[in-house]
C-alpha cells in the first residue's frame, strides 16, 4: 500500500548586523519550515512524522540538526548557499529524504515536493487521512464499513475503543491468537497491514465482520481486558 503526499517547505532569510567571512556576501538568517499539504494546497501541521533531521552543509558546527514538533523550524545563521536533504522520520527507522535548496534570491519562498508513504502503519493511515483520502480502494471500503459500524456499536454489547485499548495491552501468546482469528474470519472488506519487514500488523477494526469483532470482544472478555 503507498499513499501520496505533498510537503511543503517555507524558507524566509534576512541580512543580519554580523561580520561575515567572506565580505561580498553579507551574514543572513535563515530558517525553513516544513507543512504537509491537503488536496486543496492547504498547510497543515506535518505531525505524520515524529521527527524530522535537517542535514546541513558540513561547515556548520552543529550539521545535523533534529526537531520533534510541527512546523520542524531549522533557524540558522551563514553567508552562503547550500543543498540540504531533510530526513523525515515515521517510525524510529522509517524515513522519507527530500533535498532541499537553501538559496537568499528572495525574502522568502515556497517550494512544494511529492512524497510517498510506503507500506504505512494503521496509526500513520489514520493520521494521512487528516489531508485527504488513502488513494486505494480499500479505503473506499473501509469509509464505507466504519459507517455501518456505527450501527453495529449500538446492536452489539461491545465496544470498539474498548477493544482497541485492550488490543495493545495484550501479552505476545494473546496477540499473536487474536492476529490469527482474523486471519481466519476476516471479510473481503477487512482493512488490513502485514508488514513483515518491520514486524508490524495492524487492522481496521471499523471494517471487520460482526462476527470477528464479537468473537475478539469475547476473548478480551474471558482475559478480562474489558468489562461489558
Amino acid at each position: 500500500m503507498q499513499i501520496e503526499r505533498k510537503v511543503r517547505l517555507v524558507t524566509e532569510q534576512k541580512n543580519i548586523p554580523k561580520e561575515s567571512p567572506m565580505p561580498e556576501f553579507p551574514m543572513k538568517q535563515w530558517s525553513v519550515k516544513l507543512y504537509l499539504l491537503d488536496q486543496d494546497g492547504n498547510k497543515h501541521p506535518a505531525s505524520c512524522f515524529n521527527k524530522v533531521v535537517y542535514n546541513l552543509h558540513p561547515s556548520f558546527e552543529n550539521p545535523q540538526q533534529t526537531f520533534h514538533e510541527p512546523p520542524f523550524t531549522c533557524t540558522n545563521e551563514g553567508w552562503g548557499e547550500f543543498e540540504m536533504s531533510i530526513d523525515m522520520y515515521t517510525t524510529e527507522k522509517a524515513k522519507i529524504t527530500i533535498f532541499h535548496d537553501l538559496n537568499f534570491q528572495s525574502p522568502e519562498y515556497k517550494i512544494d515536493q511529492t512524497v510517498l508513504f510506503k507500506n504505512p502503519s494503521q496509526a500513520l493511515i489514520q493520521a494521512l487521512r487528516e489531508t485527504g483520502p488513502v488513494g486505494n480502494d480499500e479505503d473506499a471500503k473501509a469509509n464505507k464499513a466504519r459507517k455501518n459500524a456505527d450501527s453495529k456499536k449500538r446492536k452489539f454489547a461491545f465496544d470498539y475503543e474498548k477493544i482497541g485499548d485492550a488490543l495493545v495491552k495484550l501479552g505476545e501468546d494473546d496477540l499473536l491468537h487474536v492476529i490469527q482469528m482474523i486471519h481466519d474470519n476476516k471479510s473481503d472488506d477487512t482493512v488490513t497491514n502485514n508488514d513483515i519487514e518491520r514486524g508490524e500488523f495492524s487492522v481496521d477494526l471499523f471494517t471487520m465482520p460482526e462476527p470477528l469483532t464479537k468473537m475478539i470482544w469475547d476473548f478480551l472478555l474471558e482475559q478480562k481486558m474489558v468489562t461489558p
